[in-house]
């Protein structure tokens, strides 16, 4: 029964920081001006999906986007059309499932970031699709 009662103590504190910390993003202003720059290399996640599930790289202006614990890529040259918009052309693509073909162009505008997040209003064949990355710090050598 103390194990229970303590199982029940440590799943509400984990609950309880996690919503503080949720929270207090939340509350803190957006970039002003918009750090559009934070796109252009670096590791970044999906929030709400685990790395195993997708996670992308950006490098030399090549944007790779990997799946299925990285076995199935997307990758795609990013061509800049001004400071927050650029057009991603598909080059290479790997995977069984994926419905996304090489010579696709996906038109992406940074229309918010904050601190390592950064919100993207991707386009493609007029179908639109909002979503926010989160850049991973790189451990420095």
């Amino acid at each position: 029964m103390k194990l229970l009662n303590l199982l029940a103590i440590v799943c509400f504190s984990l609950a309880f920081s996690q919503s503080k910390t949720t929270q207090k993003q939340a509350e803190k202003p957006l970039d002003n001006p918009t750090k559009c720059s934070n796109i252009k290399e670096g590791t970044f996640l999906r929030i709400n999906y685990p790395k195993n599930l997708w996670y992308m790289t950006v490098k030399d202006n090549v944007q790779t986007e990997f799946y299925n614990d990285g076995k199935d890529f997307i990758k795609s040259t990013m061509v800049f059309v001004d400071d927050c918009t650029y057009k991603s052309i598909v080059l290479d693509v790997q995977g069984k499932d994926i419905r996304i073909k090489v010579d696709d162009v996906f038109t992406n505008k940074i229309v918010a970031t904050q601190d390592n997040y950064i919100k993207i209003q991707s386009q493609i064949s007029g179908d639109k699709y909002n979503f926010v990355l989160v850049k991973v710090k790189e451990n420095q050598k």
